[in-house]
């Protein structure tokens, strides 16, 4: 007889940490050894408080257009001044003042260091509604005196002040993403799950229409979906509907991988006891098989939301998804599709870096969340 060691005692005192952790605890322990996908999800997660903020963090009304600022260079913000009265703290900005050239009679802003318009942390402002429901007249950052404007990010062609548009246009690409995602992931778990659980005919009819899906080129469905919406609509339904459009497109990968799964899955002992034990086929797949695909899952729907929010973005650049009134990344880089906004206001790019960052981040946090989701692994 063969002498076998004894199994180790998992809860023992001297244990390992880790030995009786639970699989989600392991999950997260592996994804904070990963660094760079930690700093993502800080960053995300300011970008998406800047959204659940928009109104209160937005300096003034988005919509708010004055021809005297056209296009008005960004103004640093500095938080002491040195004048007669001492040094002292209060945060300001630079004033600038306009000057035309006496020969190309082309106008021009020139800093004006003599004058400075005071602002104020927490300062009253016009009132507004935070989400639309809760009365506030305070704003992180607002003029001292009633009336002065002042550009952090500087203005666009209207003179309307481009951080608050970007403010508000975080909200609408940052949220239209996770939608956009929530739709594609529901279609994707029920068409998968069918086809990969029940097999057969039902099997046949999804993967062709799948098949179908992804052989249709991108673009030109987008078009011929955006034409066929009206342009009369309220912004907040053209957001719904660029939404579906976006999610109708999206959830075909995703029910090919829970489909493999399905298959893999249904044989498996687990599932076959569950079976014998008398559960209906809705508990044994949302009972047993999803929650063995959950980190698959999380990973895939973070690495889809940077894809969704280059899908609207992209759509909105070419006119063919958001458009003005409404307010997101992509109708802000509208602005910057001719020569004069590229060679006198640089500053209407900042919408494509802040797609730029949001990509990335979202990106590296499903890459951690991908080496995370097998926690045993080296």
């Amino acid at each position: 007889m063969t002498d076998t060691a004894p199994l180790p005692q998992m809860d023992a005192p001297g244990a390992a940490p880790d030995a009786t952790a639970s699989h989600w605890k392991l999950m997260w322990l592996r994804f904070c050894q990963h660094k760079l996908a930690l700093f993502s999800l800080l960053i995300v997660g300011l970008i998406y408080l800047v959204a659940l903020l928009a109104e209160f963090l937005a300096p003034f009304p988005p919509q708010e257009a004055n021809a005297r600022h056209v296009y008005h260079p960004p103004q640093g913000l500095h938080f002491f001044v040195n004048d007669d009265n001492g040094f002292r703290f209060q945060p300001h900005v630079t004033a600038f003042r306009m000057e035309r050239d006496p020969v190309s009679l082309r106008t021009s802003y020139v800093e004006d260091e003599g004058q400075i318009i005071p602002v104020a942390f927490f300062g009253r402002s016009t009132p507004y509604r935070l989400w639309g429901v809760i009365p506030m007249d305070r704003q992180l950052i607002a003029p001292v005196e009633a009336g002065q404007r002042f550009f952090i990010m500087g203005t666009d062609r209207l003179g309307r002040d481009m951080l608050s548009r970007l403010i508000h246009g975080t909200r609408v690409s940052m949220t239209l993403g996770l939608a956009g995602v929530g739709i594609s992931l529901v279609l994707g778990l029920l068409l998968g799950g069918l086809s990969g659980y029940y097999g057969g005919r039902i099997d046949w009819v999804i993967q062709r229409l799948i098949e179908y899906i992804l052989s249709l080129p991108t673009i030109p469905l987008w078009m011929a979906l955006a034409a066929a919406m009206p342009r009369n609509w309220p912004p907040t339904l053209q957001y719904f509907t660029i939404t579906c459009i976006v999610s109708l497109v999206g959830w075909t990968e995703l029910a090919r991988v829970v489909r493999g799964r399905f298959l893999a899955m249904r044989d498996e002992s687990f599932v076959v006891a569950a079976r014998l034990d008398g559960c209906s086929q809705r508990r044994v797949i949302f009972r047993h098989m999803l929650p063995s695909l959950a980190s698959h899952i999380i990973a895939s729907v973070t690495l889809a939301v940077p894809l969704m929010i280059i899908a609207e973005t992209s759509l909105s650049f070419l006119g063919l998804g958001l458009q003005p009134p409404a307010i997101s990344w992509g109708v802000l880089l509208q602005e910057a599709q001719n020569i004069r906004s590229i060679t006198q206001a640089p500053w209407l790019f900042i919408p494509g870096a802040l797609v730029v960052v949001a990509v990335l981040s979202l990106n590296f946090i499903g890459d951690g969340l991908r080496d995370a989701a097998d926690p045993y692994s080296k």
